[in-house]
């Protein structure tokens, strides 16, 4: 029991989990702040289902978590080990993904939806929408990674 405990206690005080966990409420909380500044919340409820949840937007908190991930692990096992190479290929399909698979998706399923709801109004067609998932623009995508690698380099350097 005390093992269990003792590992427990390692991975909630590991450094790279530390720097992950606070790269990703970090851009959160950002995303939720400019949502919130610009009118675009409407209920507490909408809140915090962006602070804690919601995807999309500025800044990408999936590329600020990768970025921050590879970061670390960087400085801690050096970039020619090979935990290093798995984390840089999981920053790589996570950035693919959040600009190109998901952004797509979202993309089409709002068209989709489009279409539907014209089909809906003619009344060829009962239809119920789509969920519209939202992908990155670039921009998004950078400045989640700038913010990751920051938060990355901070707690490494910083330790």
């Amino acid at each position: 029991m005390d093992n269990i405990l003792t590992q427990l206690k390692g991975l909630v005080t590991n450094p790279v989990l530390l720097a992950c966990v606070f790269s990703w409420l970090s851009a959160q909380l950002i995303k939720t702040l400019i949502k919130l500044l610009s009118g675009k919340v409407h209920s507490v409820g909408e809140l915090f289902e962006l602070l804690i949840w919601r995807t999309g937007s500025m800044p990408s908190s999936h590329s600020a978590l990768v970025t921050t991930l590879c970061t670390t692990i960087g400085f801690r096992s050096g970039i020619n080990s090979d935990i290093f190479i798995l984390a840089f290929c999981f920053f790589m399909v996570t950035i693919r993904d959040a600009l190109g698979v998901r952004r797509s998706s979202g993309i089409q399923a709002h068209m989709i939806n489009e279409i539907g709801d014209e089909l809906n109004k003619q009344g060829v067609l009962n239809y119920k929408p789509i969920k519209e998932v939202q992908g990155h623009k670039p921009m998004e995508v950078v400045i989640g990674c700038i913010l990751g690698g920051v938060i990355g380099v901070a707690f490494s350097v910083l330790k």
